[in-house]
């Protein structure tokens, strides 16, 4: 049966400004980056106490298809949400906010715990959650 989640995409216009987003500025590590395939590379980040789950920063124009890669264009900047646990989502906020993370929403009371709204440099939501302590419903 499933286990867990392992890999997750994004797609990115350049995967070295992405890659610069995700450490400088959301503070993730980086995981691999190293020749995939003839002309592409296979780039990963992931929260630094996460050891199941990567996000593949990955170009739109993998796919040799061209009509395929111009769909995957078309998704950059229009993909779900990320969403990460925080363990303090307003300190979470005003670190991210100094480093220049542009916020859609300060941390407010939900009923599953705190949450705060963020875009990555594409547009895509970022979610941070702090969950309460009796861990939510």
């Amino acid at each position: 049966m499933i286990e867990k989640l392992r890999l997750t995409t994004r797609l990115v216009d350049d995967q070295d400004e992405a890659l610069r987003f995700y450490i400088e500025k959301l503070g993730l590590v980086k995981k691999a980056d190293e020749p995939f395939g003839p002309d592409n590379r296979w780039v990963t980040v992931a929260a630094e106490q996460d050891d199941t789950a990567e996000i593949v920063l990955e170009l739109p124009d993998w796919s040799e298809d061209e009509e395929e890669a111009d769909r995957r264009a078309a998704m950059v900047g229009e993909q779900p949400a990320l969403a990460f646990t925080v363990d303090d989502c307003h300190a979470t906020y005003e670190t991210l906010r100094e480093r220049g993370v542009e916020f859609t929403a300060e941390p407010e009371e939900q009923p599953y715990g705190i949450e705060a709204v963020a875009r990555d440099l594409y547009g895509n939501g970022v979610v941070f959650v702090e969950r309460p302590p009796d861990g939510g419903e």
